[in-house]
């Protein structure tokens, strides 16, 4: 058994098709499906459920990506681990952002961390806080910075680092602005403007709405903060950002829900990734500049 074969498998269980594989993967579909017929001959089980149009795994396929994920990631670490011991200065770090805890984060944090230690890479993967967690899972990811949950699996290791509160976020003109705090049933009829799906800023205003009896109108969708602003401020629809981001926009109006919503924010990783060096002076950096959350 190759381990690119396991690699192979992981990409094709992600995107349920043997072509869009064989095109991040740089493979001719051909070769693909040789190489995932040969690993099914070697496990003498079928991995794959084929009677469908769309590709998906077998209950047999479903346990070996368990086990292939798990693979993987500590192949990842030792590669980490040996790295380490190469050169103490520098090094990667792949690290998952939220688009909205990017805003007022990324700036002045990460510019601080680069001065103080030049050589060691960040990368940024801007994702909301539920592909964060999968993609920490599938150890495509070092490290996160997401929502805290008071369920958070067992699996990952938190740091709390800033609590927030979610707020409605209006044009200057409407006319629930005139209200110091907005019940949530007023924006019954009211069309929203969210992050997309996999945010958890999205989900707990939908789990809100569906407590209050009724689903709220979506009109748009986006990754960018920067869009949902500007859409608000036309007028198009209403929002729901972070205070601390909402408050900084002069031209839109802000208000908290009459039911506070608040949130902890944090960074999350694997408790059983190997930590470089890189990794634990990123920790230890974001520990020296939340003093308060330790």
């Amino acid at each position: 058994m190759e381990l690119r074969h396991l690699k192979y498998f992981q990409v094709v269980s992600q995107l349920s098709s043997l072509t869009k594989a064989a095109e991040v993967l740089h493979l001719t579909q051909p070769s693909l499906t040789v190489a995932m017929q040969k690993l099914e001959e070697e496990l003498k089980v079928p991995l794959f459920d084929r009677s469908q149009r769309s590709l998906s795994l077998t209950l047999e396929g479903n346990l070996f990506l368990q086990h292939v994920n798990d693979i993987l990631r500590r192949v990842n670490d030792s590669v980490s681990e040996m790295q380490d011991y190469r050169t103490m200065q520098t090094g990667t770090i792949k690290v998952g952002i939220p688009p909205m805890i990017g805003v007022f984060l990324f700036p002045h944090i990460f510019s601080k961390f680069r001065s103080l230690y030049p050589n060691f890479e960040l990368t940024i993967v801007e994702q909301g806080t539920l592909s964060i967690l999968r993609l920490l899972e599938q150890g495509k990811l070092d490290i996160g910075f997401g929502v805290l949950f008071d369920h958070q699996s067992a699996a990952m290791e938190t740091l709390p680092v800033v609590q927030r509160q979610i707020v409605v976020c209006l044009p200057h003109e409407h006319s629930l602005q005139v209200l110091p705090q907005i019940p949530i049933t007023a924006l019954r009829e009211e069309p929203f403007i969210l992050l997309q799906e996999d945010t958890y800023n999205r989900q707990i205003i939908m789990e809100e709405c569906k407590r209050h009896h009724f689903s709220p109108k979506v009109l748009f969708s986006t990754r960018q903060v920067q869009t949902i602003i500007n859409l608000v401020e036309q007028g198009i629809g209403l929002s729901f950002l972070m205070d601390i981001v909402a408050q900084k926009q002069t031209n839109i109006s802000s208000r908290p829900l009459e039911s506070p919503l608040n949130i902890q924010t944090g960074l999350v990783w694997r408790r059983d990734k190997y930590l470089s060096n890189a990794l634990k002076a990123f920790i230890d950096f974001i520990k020296d500049s939340f003093p308060a959350e330790k």
